[in-house]
């Protein structure tokens, strides 16, 4: 019988993580004689946009959802209630043995939790279980408890059976908090995989000449800015200094900023269109040549790839854009106090700036005058994380026929699947 895995998404950011543990399970089963993992994809709606979900789904070559809950927007408690009680019938229908979340919204945790209250019916006189947990992306800690996400991230760790981290400060943090030794895989990352694997289809994006960014050559030096953290844009004051900031910048080159629909929000609500030309609003188009930062819709997962490996400089609050840049070499510019992902300031391309004017725009400076800090890739962002985890998790659900069928064991170090 084959091992049955749920996973769950619910917002963008997991679209790219659970893409490549889809893909590890679609090759595993191709180079197997028969279906060794039966995998269920659920996407609870925590993000919804028809249009958006079609391109990344399209993009990622997922396949359509098994399950959508259809949770869609509410405040955080209100939303994290929705995912439970939902979610509850799914396991309980779907009877999986393993649940596989990935990072740290509200679908995340509310998963979790679920998953580790339930006792689900095996059927044939055998005993009801409780499904395994796996968390992918564990451990990583900004300490800053103002964050909900640093909520969602400590208590999923604290419920889950199978921590799977991205970088050695994660091994760090879950080892303080007192979670044993066993439970901790350090695999590398999942987002990277998805990363290198679409890289080669991002370049035949067409997005650098669609927005009159490329010189016949190659592209003309441009930024990109994603900002969408309350700290950041739910503050009037905040928002406009650092707008000033972003407006200093764009004299020196672009600025391209797809915006967040809750950064919209702000800027309508804030009345601060003034900083922009906005597509929603009368005005030249976002690729005139008066229009310095330039207001685009939410880009598809390739669009956005090919515009980052482009771009002179990325000026982000995401923590995954930290991760990205860092493997395409690109500065990035954080716009946050503190990051859960310190290898990027370590080994990565990223620096941390916080919301402070001139610390911005000294920061961008640096980088316009060909200043760069030295990097490399950090330890294991090598496109095979999930080849890993599912290694580990097959091996421990299936170890007579993880002995004899596993085909991933060429290139993938014992040593590999251990805490470090």
């Amino acid at each position: 019988m084959a091992l049955k895995i749920l996973s769950v998404v619910g917002a963008r950011p997991n679209f790219m993580k659970v893409a490549a543990i889809y893909d590890a399970i679609k090759e595993f089963n191709q180079l197997s004689p028969r279906e060794e993992v039966h995998h269920v994809l659920v996407h609870t709606g925590q993000h919804y946009d028809a249009n958006m979900s079609d391109f990344f789904f399209n993009d990622l070559e997922l396949p359509k959802p098994d399950l959508f809950l259809g949770v869609g927007s509410a405040s955080h408690s209100e939303q994290t209630a929705k995912i439970m009680e939902r979610f509850e019938g799914v396991l309980l229908n779907e009877k999986p043995r393993i649940v596989i979340v990935v990072g740290d919204v509200n679908s995340t945790v509310a998963c979790a939790l679920v998953t580790k209250k339930t006792w689900c019916s095996a059927g044939g006189g055998a005993e009801s279980y409780i499904p395994s947990l796996a968390h992918v992306e564990a451990g990583l800690r900004s300490f800053d408890r103002t964050m909900p996400e640093e909520i969602n991230r400590i208590v999923t760790d604290s419920v889950s059976d199978y921590l799977f981290t991205t970088e050695e400060s994660a091994n760090r943090n879950l080892a303080r908090e007192g979670v044993a030794q066993e439970r901790i895989h350090f695999v590398g990352n999942v987002m990277i995989d998805t990363l290198l694997r679409h890289r080669a289809k991002a370049k035949e994006s067409t997005i650098v000449s669609d927005l009159q960014l490329s010189n016949g050559v190659g592209a003309k030096p441009f930024a990109i800015l994603t900002l969408h953290r309350p700290s950041n844009v739910d503050d009037k004051e905040t928002f406009s200094r650092m707008l000033e900031a972003f407006l200093e910048i764009s004299s020196r080159m672009p600025i391209i900023f797809p915006a967040h629909p809750r950064t919209l929000k702000r800027i309508q609500e804030a009345d601060l269109a003034d900083y922009f030309v906005d597509h929603f609003m009368e005005g030249p188009e976002p690729w005139d040549s008066r229009v310095r930062i330039r207001l685009i819709p939410p880009l598809g997962y390739l669009d956005f790839l090919s515009l980052m490996s482009e771009a002179k400089v990325v000026l982000t609050d995401s923590g995954g854009i930290q991760e990205e840049t860092t493997i395409l070499g690109v500065p990035c510019i954080t716009l946050r106090q503190s990051t859960e992902r310190p290898v990027t300031l370590e080994t990565g391309t990223n620096v941390l700036v916080g919301s402070d004017p001139q610390r911005i725009v000294n920061e961008f400076a640096k980088v316009s005058d060909g200043k760069m800090k030295r990097y490399s890739s950090p330890k294991y962002w090598d496109g095979n994380a999930a080849k890993r985890i599912l290694k580990i998790l097959f091996g421990d659900f299936c170890p007579e026929r993880s002995i004899r069928t596993f085909p991933f064991d060429s290139g993938l170090k014992s040593t590999e699947l251990s805490q470090s």
